[in-house]
């Protein structure tokens, strides 16, 4: 089933069942009122969204048209949101173009930062920052959202407790990293509030493109009007969402409503030479990937980061071409407090 968060003046929004095609939704009041309180009596309400799920796509019930533009991220806030690198590729690719060495751990033992998840962007709502001279990034990643997840859970045991498959916009502050990095102590002013996709999706809806944990469908992404990336999520993925929900409960239980990102989505081929979509490669889900091509290949990155006008969509469609989460589709603008 297909679920969403509709803006309503509250914190949470109110939560409605979307129709496969995203043309129409229905309320889910009295069944539950918020996604976080559906996901905390997950077993007990799902089947009844799942009942509204199935009368709303065979019509029995009309429901309403379905605005992507009033949406909030499927969670406005959430208790737990934790972003891996799933992607090595990525991760050897910033290695590499800083001349330095990549620890062989990072094939074995996933990265995993803890970022803010008191405030989220809504999907069809402005970036708004306080500078464009941060270095602005997007990155298109696929998170998953769990119920309760025990301490110490094995990784195929992990993949029962994923309810929920999202999109994502990471942004990132790339100019401030570097900064915080080297402190020791990890990513705070450098990872601003992300974006999530206007719907949020079962696994069972994606069918055979959800296998061994991970999505096998081409991540779209379009900056500024033109394509950007088409890379394919289930592709060079190293650790799949079992094994990255498994390493974020090692040492602490994960509560219903966590959310877990994949990292940026990222796939090998073409990328000593670049793999822009232009030269018949499948892209990038972020700037930052570019520029480690150019400074590679060039020796220095010439592509510069988002300023303020720039927008970025992305996206996921199934074989038939239907959008799946519907779209992200933003502007980064100057915040004016």
């Amino acid at each position: 089933m297909k679920l969403a968060t509709i803006k309503n003046g509250r914190r949470d929004g109110q939560l409605v069942v979307v129709s496969r095609d995203l043309s129409r939704m229905i309320s889910a009041t009295g069944i539950a009122d918020t996604m976080q309180q559906a996901l905390d009596n997950w077993e007990d309400i799902s089947p009844k969204l799942a009942a509204l799920y199935a009368q709303l796509n065979s019509q029995q019930v009309a429901g309403e048209a379905f605005e992507q533009s009033q949406c909030e991220s499927p969670l406005p806030r959430a208790y737990q949101w934790a972003d891996g690198s799933a992607y090595v590729n990525h991760v050897e690719l910033v290695r590499k173009a800083r001349n330095a060495e990549m620890p062989e751990t990072f094939w074995t033992d996933p990265l995993m930062y803890q970022g803010g998840s008191d405030d989220f962007i809504g999907p069809r709502d402005d970036i708004q920052l306080p500078s464009d001279e941060w270095g602005i990034d997007f990155e298109g990643e696929v998170a998953v959202v769990t119920d309760d997840v025990p301490m110490g859970i094995d990784a195929d045991s992990a993949l029962q407790h994923i309810k929920l498959i999202m999109l994502v916009n990471d942004v990132s502050l790339r100019g401030l990293i570097p900064g915080e990095l080297a402190k020791g102590f990890g990513f705070f002013q450098s990872k601003p509030a992300s974006v999530f996709s206007p719907v949020a999706v079962t696994p069972d809806e994606l069918g055979d493109k959800w296998q061994g944990g991970k999505v096998h469908l081409p991540l779209l992404s379009e900056y500024n009007g033109k394509p950007f990336g088409k890379p394919q999520a289930g592709e060079d993925m190293t650790f799949h969402f079992g094994q990255l929900v498994a390493h974020a409960a090692k040492s602490r239980n994960l509560g219903a409503g966590a959310i877990i990102g994949s990292g940026t989505v990222s796939n090998k081929q073409g990328t000593d030479h670049g793999s822009a979509i232009e030269h018949g490669g499948v892209g990038y889900s972020c700037i930052a990937e570019v520029r480690m091509i150019e400074t590679i290949r060039d020796g220095k990155p010439s592509t510069p980061f988002m300023k303020f006008g720039d927008t970025i969509k992305i996206h996921m469609h199934d074989d038939a071409g239907q959008c799946i989460f519907g779209k992200i589709d933003q502007k980064v603008v100057a915040y004016k407090g």
